[in-house]
């Protein structure tokens, strides 16, 4: 099913402005690392200086191979055509953090499910296995649900809101679909990656999309879209194809 056209958007953040930028970007320099490793005394700067900051909801700090492991995983990504900060995934509860897991679903493989009651995102691998991501979604009045396909997917997109929420917010004028959309960039809302939903052949408008925004995964805050990391929503882009299945619904329980 979708939404009323009225209610339709494509993909806003909620208040990103540069002090919040910059508190998504500002903890780089601890946590990222030379090359594919996290060791030694990068590793051992980053623990100390992660362990410093408030934790949230109360998790312990990981082991020390734990956070070598997800310090790779959410390092800085120098090598895209707008350089990734890294992720202070220590602020972000374990539960969100990518990771192979038995399938829930029962979907094909190659499907994506979106699990709103739990604010997790599953890639169905065969074999019983998926890969799951943590994920922000939209608030109440914009979501949407139902079975479609990712039609396309881009690398670093525009991002041009359509004319329904323009007229919501004039503010957004200058990115209108009229003037051709916002460029690309680290401050885009569609971030490092844009899978595009469809539904029997027509644009829902609403994108699985990276966001710089981490504080927000596993909350609804967004405008309607599925948010992920940065490092996740490249990770996911990397492994679907065009025309894959994708299942937005409420899952049970989770892997």
């Amino acid at each position: 099913m979708t939404r009323s056209k009225s209610n339709r958007t494509e993909c806003r953040p909620e208040g990103l402005n540069r002090r919040t930028f910059l508190q998504a970007g500002g903890y780089a320099a601890l946590i990222g690392v030379t090359g594919c490793t996290a060791t030694g005394q990068t590793q051992e700067t980053a623990r100390r200086a992660l362990n410093q900051l408030e934790p949230t909801n109360g998790k312990t700090s990981l082991s020390g191979d734990e956070f070598a492991y997800y310090a790779n995983m959410y390092a800085a990504q120098s090598e895209e055509k707008f350089p990734l900060p890294a992720v202070p995934f220590q602020r972000i509860d374990p539960v969100f953090y990518r990771r192979l897991v038995d399938d829930p679903t029962g979907e094909k493989p190659g499907t994506i499910i979106v699990d709103t009651s739990h604010h997790l995102l599953y890639l169905t691998l065969g074999d019983g296995k998926s890969m799951r991501y943590g994920v922000g979604l939209g608030r109440a009045g914009f979501e949407w649900a139902g079975r479609g396909v990712i039609q396309y997917k881009r690398a670093w997109p525009r991002w041009t809101p359509p004319d329904e929420m323009v007229a919501r917010q004039p503010e957004l004028e200058p990115y209108s679909i009229a003037n051709g959309g916002m460029e690309p960039g680290l401050n885009n809302p569609l971030g490092a990656r844009a899978l595009y939903i469809f539904q029997n052949g027509t644009d829902t408008l609403y994108r699985i999309h990276g966001s710089p925004e981490w504080w927000s995964i596993g909350k609804s805050v967004s405008s309607g879209c599925v948010r992920m990391l940065s490092q996740d929503v490249i990770d996911l882009y990397n492994r679907v194809t065009n025309g894959s299945p994708i299942l937005v619904t409420s899952l049970t329980a989770t892997a």
